[in-house]
């Protein structure tokens, strides 16, 4: 978790912004090896409105272009990510 951790946000990421510091997000499988690093707007614990937890899956992941259209498609951005870093 730690090393996904430090690959900062992977939508930041996506949009040309850098390595922004990311808090984990657990995809649906819930478990501590589906998790995926998401800055604090994109991650949106509070639901404001500003990223996942506040658009909800479908939303987020149209407006993201995430693949499949799914928080599994998070997923496999980071442990794409996680390969390059490796």
């Amino acid at each position: 978790m730690g090393r996904v951790a430090l690959l900062g946000c992977v939508i930041c990421r996506r949009l040309g912004h850098g390595n922004a510091p990311a808090q984990l997000h657990h995809t649906i499988d819930g478990d501590d090896y589906s998790v995926v690093p998401l800055c604090p707007e994109h991650h949106d614990p509070m639901r404001t409105g500003s990223g996942f937890h506040g658009m909800g899956t479908d939303k987020f992941c149209r407006l993201f272009k995430v693949p499949r259209l799914h928080e599994l498609g998070l997923l496999a951005w980071t442990l794409e990510d996680l390969a390059r870093a490796l």
